[in-house]
């Protein structure tokens, strides 16, 4: 399958953390900004995309309130969090669905009172589930049909691409599998931009027809505007539908945005929902960490991405298994280094941590005094396992050496991984 359609399905904002043996382990979604379907709607709105009429509620008073406002035949009602498959999660409050359809406005306050303080869990929510404080209450509309739509940076491409299909509502990887024949791909010149030619190219490969085909170009102009508007590296309107009475909608929408932007797109930044994240997550976002809490008692503390992870993967190659994905990045300083272990001591499963440096970039004697000064400052009380290679090497041994802390060096990945399941039992 091409890498398009993988970016597509929005797997681009996950890892997917796999161990060399068989068995794999499943980790959150990676997180960076990432908006309630609301706001997606609102960002959609205000920029000229048609969406349903909606407002938000975080009562069943003000639901009820709503509806009334909103006069229309029929309402959707949507629980508020950051996860698919919601229309047949369950609530600790017995109600099974996140997402009621019904045309009675006092209806919707006894919905709201049911999801608005408890737990709602889905196929992609921790076991036990994720507090719900939001409900929208938007107008119903009946989809004649459905079509996908999506725009993302794409290195094949060097740039911008819209990718579009006729099969919507369904999930896009396997129509890319089984009949790839219906996907559909525009590459967009970024200086140039979308043409005329290209919006209504795409339109009627969507098989949009009539005076439906204009408005539907006209909204994929819409939609690439807004892509450039806000720094955003993809975004996915699925379903991209049409109404019986002729409209064009977008029922829902996924954004993912360049992190690196977050300087000029201040206001789209600030809407970011952290309620839903990992506090340590959140912490280690404060000072250029990148971070996702596992559930074993080995920390990983290693620069630079696939690094990590392959780290992950020797610990579970001799018997470990680890507690964490921590990359510290490739400019790291003490500070760093120091702010990555107070996040990992934090969590009471670990029971041993395993540093991992290829220093490129990073300078091995900057961590080796990152180290010496956790250890000391946050009177780490478990076995720590260090392999360093690379730049300045030998004056971060000679650090680690001098400190006359208990430190454990390792000669290389395996001996370091080695080491750290070892050390579990001594």
């Amino acid at each position: 399958m091409s890498s398009i359609c993988r970016k597509c399905a929005g797997l681009t904002n996950r890892f997917w953390l796999r161990s060399s043996q068989a068995s794999a382990v499943n980790v959150t979604p990676v997180r960076w900004l990432n908006l309630q379907e609301f706001q997606s709607k609102k960002l959609m709105a205000d920029n000229g995309l048609h969406v349903q009429r909606f407002k938000v509620a975080e009562t069943g008073k003000e639901a009820v309130a709503i509806a009334k406002e909103l006069n229309a035949k029929e309402f959707v009602l949507k629980a508020q969090i950051l996860a698919g498959g919601r229309g047949k999660g369950t609530f600790t409050s017995g109600l099974q669905g996140g997402v009621h359809l019904t045309s009675d406005p006092e209806k919707i306050g006894k919905l709201t009172d049911q999801m608005v303080g408890y737990n709602l869990t889905t196929k992609q929510t921790p076991p036990g589930g994720v507090l719900v404080q939001k409900v929208m209450v938007a107008e119903s509309y009946d989809i004649s049909r459905e079509t996908y739509l999506a725009i993302l940076m794409d290195r094949a491409y060097q740039g911008p691409v819209i990718v579009g299909s006729p099969k919507g509502g369904v999930d896009i990887e396997e129509v890319a599998e089984k009949t790839p024949e219906h996907i559909h791909k525009v590459a967009v010149d970024i200086f140039q931009g979308i043409t005329d030619t290209d919006a209504r190219y795409l339109a009627e490969k969507l098989e949009f027809q009539g005076p439906l085909l204009e408005e539907a170009a006209e909204q994929i102009k819409a939609l690439y505007k807004l892509f450039l508007k806000v720094d955003a590296t993809q975004v996915e309107i699925n379903p991209f539908g049409e109404t019986p009475d002729g409209k064009v909608v977008c029922f829902d929408a996924k954004f993912n945005f360049d992190d690196s932007a977050r300087f000029r797109q201040k206001e789209v930044f600030a809407m970011d929902d952290q309620t839903e994240s990992d506090p340590r997550e959140v912490e280690a976002g404060k000072y250029d960490l990148n971070y996702i809490g596992l559930d074993g008692n080995i920390a990983c503390l290693v620069n630079g991405a696939g690094l990590a992870m392959a780290t992950m993967d020797i610990i579970k190659l001799h018997g470990g298994t680890p507690a964490n994905f921590l990359d510290l990045g490739g400019g790291v300083k003490e500070e760093g280094v120091f702010q990555a272990f107070n996040i990992v001591t934090k969590d009471p499963r670990v029971k041993s941590i395993l540093v991992n440096i290829f220093g490129g970039i990073v300078n091995c004697a900057t961590v080796a005094d990152g180290i010496t000064s956790a250890y000391k400052k946050l009177k780490v009380n478990v076995p720590v396992v260090l392999r360093l290679e690379g730049t300045n090497v030998e004056e971060a041994k000679r650090i680690l050496r001098d400190s006359g802390m208990p430190l454990i060096l390792a000669d290389d990945m395996d001996d370091a991984a080695q080491k750290a399941v070892t050390s579990l039992t001594n």
